[in-house]
């Protein structure tokens, strides 16, 4: 230390007191022996404000989906890779026939057979003739059974035979039926009826058609049959890119293996948490940015589509899920990206505003601070609308261009908030 100020001469120490003695004399003239309080301001103009909520949430597809394999065997074909946009019903993987389950080989049998079942049931009319021709016979019969009960009722003739000496004779007469003849009558009356229903049933069936209980059961073999085939393969279930796949041919597959992922990416939306001061601010159609930390410079528009109306507490907090669709995405914007939103919940022009960080709570009333004559003057305000940075003014007296101090003294008042 020594060597330190051995360096410097006794003429260089008395230059240096100087110049420090004489800094704290111009100090303390100008500033009277009082801090000195150098006052941040700006001028109160008129401009347009945006009130926004914010909030943070990860980007989706309207629809996504999953694919996974339901049996297992050895992967034939592969027709679609991540990129790729698929129509609906497209086959994007299929197994080798050889590798899968006897079930399901046999189920190409079974369809074949329910179809032929099925296009019989449709097309052919035999057996909608066969069924009325059986009613026309079963009317018939049951009008002679009827028509023989009714004679049954007074004199019919009667036939009296008998042997007499070898020799066949007979007689007729008029009598009433014994109860044994009555009897039977009734019986083949009641048969001949129940077969005239059964006929009619059977043809009203017929009648139906595709409606029929036989053409329902044989659409039901079908598509029994269809469902144990397309175990053996995957299809996209919608219109969409192709965004994760698993698949290579003479890949060896298990029942829920992975296949692919599907999305709808010409529709992409961002789920957000609003708390519930803000919900009711919040409406379907409003106005919303966003921006994503993986895409620098860049600021993306959308509109809100859905607000929840109930809402999930966690750890204490109310929030609610609101559903912003993204309006310009463009191939940037993925799904599983972070986005920060800004939801435009008011927008008012032309009126004065004050910056937020000049506010101060005084005695529980909004307070900003107006720089006159060098001095700070106080002024009680009203507050509307009111963004990041900036709040409307409602009411109080201040006018455009008044110099409003940014950091005002607190005078035991707390920040804009606080």
């Amino acid at each position: 230390m020594k060597k330190f100020f051995s360096r410097f001469s006794r003429r260089t120490w008395i230059i240096l007191g100087v110049i420090a003695a004489a800094a704290v004399v111009f100090i303390l003239v100008n500033s009277g022996g009082e801090d000195v309080v150098v006052f941040q301001t700006a001028a109160a103009e008129r401009g347009n404000l945006v009130a926004t909520v914010g909030a943070t949430g990860s980007v989706r597809a309207r629809q996504t989906a999953t694919l996974i394999w339901q049996t297992s065997g050895i992967v034939e074909s592969v027709n679609a890779a991540i990129g790729d946009r698929v129509s609906q019903d497209f086959e994007l993987a299929r197994l080798d026939k050889s590798s899968l389950n006897q079930s399901i080989i046999l189920a190409e049998a079974d369809l074949i057979s329910a179809q032929k079942t099925l296009e019989d049931l449709l097309s052919s009319d035999t057996a909608l003739l066969e069924a009325q021709k059986a009613v026309d016979k079963a009317e018939e019969a049951y009008e002679k059974a009827y028509n023989w009960r009714m004679e049954l009722n007074g004199k019919i003739d009667i036939t009296e035979t008998w042997w007499e000496f070898g020799v066949l004779k007979s007689k007729q007469y008029k009598g009433y039926a014994s109860e044994e003849t009555i009897e039977q009558a009734d019986k083949d009356l009641a048969l001949a009826e129940s077969r005239l229903n059964d006929a009619r049933r059977e043809y009203e069936r017929l009648l139906q058609g595709e409606e029929s209980a036989d053409v329902v059961a044989a659409k039901a073999r079908v598509e029994a049959a269809q469902a144990a085939l397309n175990l053996a393969r995957l299809t996209a279930p919608f219109a969409g890119t192709i965004t994760q796949a698993y698949p290579a041919p003479g890949d060896q597959v298990n029942s829920g293996t992975l296949g692919f992922r599907i999305d709808d990416l010409t529709s992409l939306l961002v789920d957000v948490q609003v708390s519930e001061v803000d919900i009711n601010s919040v409406f379907v159609g409003q106005d919303a940015t966003l921006s994503f930390d993986a895409i620098l410079n860049r600021e993306y528009h959308g509109r809100v589509v859905e607000v929840g109306q109930a809402g999930e507490t966690v750890q204490g907090v109310v929030s609610f899920t609101v559903t912003v669709e993204l309006t310009d995405a463009d191939e940037l914007v993925k799904p599983g990206m972070t986005a920060a939103v800004n939801i435009v919940v008011e927008e008012v022009k032309d009126v004065v505003l004050i910056p937020n960080r000049a506010v101060r709570i005084v005695d529980g009333n909004r307070v900003v601070y107006v720089l006159k004559e060098n001095q700070p003057v106080p002024v009680e305000i009203t507050l509307g609308a009111s963004s990041d940075t900036m709040s409307v003014l409602a009411d109080g007296d201040i006018r455009e261009g008044d110099l409003i101090i940014l950091n005002p003294p607190t005078f035991g008042g707390g920040p804009f908030g606080g």
